[in-house]
């Protein structure tokens, strides 16, 4: 349990509150694998966003929800599938209550929120704080106490109300707390609520409008605002009703007003965030040029993610860079030195990350690997557009590749529990894992979760990507992959454009500007693996650790969060 004296928690919020001027809002932050506040690559990112401040000592509060039943945990059954079970979790171990609470008016009754507080610590000491929203309070209508519980929870309402009390509730109790803050970091559009409570306190004195002029001073607000957009699918952008809106919150904003940046028809989460941010980004330069054309007429840069390398890189790997390069977790741009390595050394760490994961792997699912087959790793939210069937598409292909060059498949990832296509993908995976029993050796892992995730990119030999383009926005599990000397096999989109160096850094299936359909991309990635993947790992393993190499030399040094951060520092706040 975690305990703090009054007086230690006073010194600390008086410490932030004397330094931080930033505040990142994100619906989901994957702090530590025992919080379960996360669901994927988002989270993913804004806990490595987490790490990257504290290292660089940039002045950023971070806000999200508690949800204390988490996403969800993923139980696999050989028949049904996918069967998805609440994740509870006790913020009480590594986290503790503020004494500040603010209400929001939803649906004529007050619903109160509290924060708790995680502190994360870096190496050096450099302490930044997240905020972590409950509503689960005595003071609060039953109904209300569970709005914080499960992460994107069911229905059109409840997804509303917490983006209220995330957006809403996040930016007054910062403001209760008495911080003083410049810049309003908005990862994803679900904190765009909180650009509304910026519009009333920077209204246009009443004498000072015209009829059918702005009510709001719309200059002030953008001011503050910065917009990190990550969703190239269109169904990925929120959308409500306005009747719905304004029975929740009748009296929040002027609707009119707020039709005029948030779109005429429904209010779009996405639009309402574009419009009233200062500074908007996507997450890959394909994805920026994707989201122009989705929302034309918005100047949208691009920052490429990256990944926390201290994190991420397994344990042999990270003492090994440290032997050479001691201050490369905080200068990851080091590891362009790369090639400098050892072919034995690299091998060998290699070789420790493999045999841990196949440890994983028999634990999990009873399926032993062979150390010496050449393992093929595919982990990601399952979904439509994600593919995760296209390695499957001539099952007859691969066992005919496989029968001559053996592989073996790991596979991993949750779908949506409302993503019926999700789920059947998941089913007819379970199958092949049975039905390819003595040809190809595969195992789907239940419940990826961070755990698994840092020893599956290190595990691996091959990491697998096969979004149907340009569905992809960024994609940094190829990142954590390279950083442990991982070969990516990718089609191009997403980071992966920017970082493959064809057979230096590793492998493209397709073009840069082949949409290219599910059966084309399925020739291309078997032709690949047969003829130019398969050989090289078996036969030229002087010429497979180089590329390990180029991979961690040429990805790993740019492809990082300390680059990212340093980026949004000085092009996103400081304008």
């Amino acid at each position: 349990m975690l305990e703090w004296t009054g007086k230690i928690m006073h010194d600390l919020l008086e410490n932030f509150v004397s330094r931080i001027n930033i505040a990142y809002f994100s619906m989901e932050i994957a702090i530590r694998p025992e919080m379960q506040t996360y669901s994927g690559g988002l989270g993913i990112l804004a806990g490595d966003t987490v790490r990257s401040c504290a290292d660089l000592e940039i002045p950023v509060i971070f806000v999200t929800l508690i949800s204390r039943a988490g996403y969800f945990r993923q139980e696999i059954d050989a028949e049904k599938g996918q069967i998805e079970h609440p994740d509870w979790w006790d913020p009480t171990v590594l986290c503790a209550p503020l004494d500040a609470m603010v209400a929001l008016r939803i649906e004529q009754r007050p619903v109160w929120i509290r924060p708790w507080l995680y502190i994360h610590t870096s190496p050096h000491g450099h302490k930044t704080p997240v905020l972590l929203l409950d509503s689960d309070l005595d003071q609060n209508d039953p109904a209300d106490r569970e709005l914080t519980h499960y992460l994107y929870g069911d229905g059109e309402a409840y997804r509303l109300k917490q983006e209220l009390i995330l957006g809403l509730g996040g930016i007054r109790l910062l403001q209760a707390l008495g911080f003083y803050l410049h810049t309003y970091h908005l990862n994803e559009g679900h904190a765009a609520f909180l650009t509304l409570d910026l519009l009333n306190r920077y209204r246009f004195p009443p004498e000072d409008v015209r009829p059918g002029e702005p009510i709001y001073d719309v200059a002030e607000v953008r001011e503050r605002c910065v917009f990190t957009t990550h969703t190239p699918v269109e169904a990925g952008h929120d959308r409500f009703s306005y009747d719905l809106f304004e029975k929740l919150v009748p009296d929040l904003v002027d609707v009119g007003e707020l039709k005029r940046v948030a779109g005429a028809d429904s209010l779009n989460m996405t639009q309402l965030a574009l419009s009233l941010a200062g500074y908007t980004n996507g997450v890959a330069r394909r994805h920026a040029e994707t989201t122009r054309l989705m929302f034309p007429g918005f100047r949208v840069h691009a920052i490429t993610n990256g990944v926390h390398v201290g994190l991420w890189a397994h344990p042999a790997f990270a003492r090994l860079f440290c032997s050479y390069w001691p201050h490369w977790i905080h200068e990851p741009e080091i590891l362009v030195r790369a090639l400098q390595l050892s072919d034995q050394e690299v091998s060998e760490c290699h070789r420790a990350a493999k045999a841990g994961f196949s440890d994983m792997v028999r634990a999990l699912t009873g399926v032993s690997l062979d150390p010496n087959i050449a393992t093929l790793g595919f982990a990601r939210r399952m979904t439509g557009y994600k593919r995760p069937l296209l390695l499957f598409s001539d099952v007859e292909r691969l066992t005919a590749i496989a029968s001559k060059q053996p592989i073996q498949i790991v596979l991993a990832g949750k779908a949506h529990p409302k993503d019926e296509e999700g789920k059947q993908a998941i089913r007819r995976l379970l199958q092949l894992t049975q039905e390819l029993h003595g040809r190809v050796t595969c195992a789907f892992l239940p419940n990826y979760d961070m755990r698994i995730a840092q020893a599956m990119i290190s595990g691996v030999d091959v990491w697998v990507n096969t979004p149907q383009p340009p569905m992809e926005a960024s994609g940094t599990s190829g990142m954590k992959a390279a950083l442990n000397g991982v070969i990516n096999l990718s089609v191009l989109d997403g980071w992966w454009v920017e970082a493959c160096v064809e057979g230096v850094t590793g492998w493209a299936i397709g073009g840069e500007d082949d949409a290219g359909s599910a059966d084309r991309h399925a020739g291309l990635l078997y032709e690949k693996l047969e003829r130019v993947v398969l050989p090289l790992f078996y036969a030229e393993r002087s010429q497979w650790c180089a590329m390990m190499k180029q991979s961690i030399g040429n990805i790993a040094y740019y492809f990082n969060s300390q680059r990212m951060m340093r980026r949004y520092a000085s092009e996103a706040y400081l304008r």
